[in-house]
């Protein structure tokens, strides 16, 4: 019943209504074509990898990993920045399945992990936590915004 797929740029009319929910979800405006115009370009350039959840032959969920290089241990690793599964389609072990999937695909790769990060409050850290993901209180996470103009 569940299939998952790595997606390509073909597929980028299916997926981005999906990512569009997730990018709802974290309170931003709904804007379809953009998010097909940005997974398009992701994609085409080979900038991420999008693994897509089917159930009963409908897309239900997704999750996207990004390349990124870690200078001390001098290995690349994968940065699991969107996991989404449409409410609806929850509890039914997609979410597990796509992050399993994730776990291939690294290993498949030869890579050193994969790193996510979450809201303090996000449910999925028992998941996360339960699959084997360690959280990492040894560092603090800082950002820096552009707008933050003060130079």
């Amino acid at each position: 019943m569940l299939k998952i797929i790595r997606a390509t740029a073909r597929d980028v009319p299916v997926i981005a209504p999906l990512f569009d929910a997730y990018r709802v979800f974290y309170k931003q405006e709904s804007d379809i074509e953009t998010a097909h115009n940005f997974l398009k370009s992701r994609l085409s350039n080979e900038q991420s990898i999008v693994l897509m959840a089917f159930w009963a032959g409908e897309a239900v969920g997704f999750t996207q990993l990004y390349t990124t290089y870690s200078s001390v241990s001098l290995q690349p690793f994968y940065i699991l920045n969107d996991l989404y599964v449409k409410p609806e389609s929850r509890g039914k072990g997609i979410g597990e399945s796509l992050l399993t999937e994730a776990k291939k695909v690294c290993k498949s790769s030869q890579f050193k992990g994969l790193a996510l990060e979450t809201a303090v409050d996000n449910p999925a850290q028992v998941l996360y936590e339960k699959l084997g993901w360690r959280k990492d209180a040894g560092y603090f996470h800082y950002f820096w915004t552009n707008t933050d103009l003060d130079l």
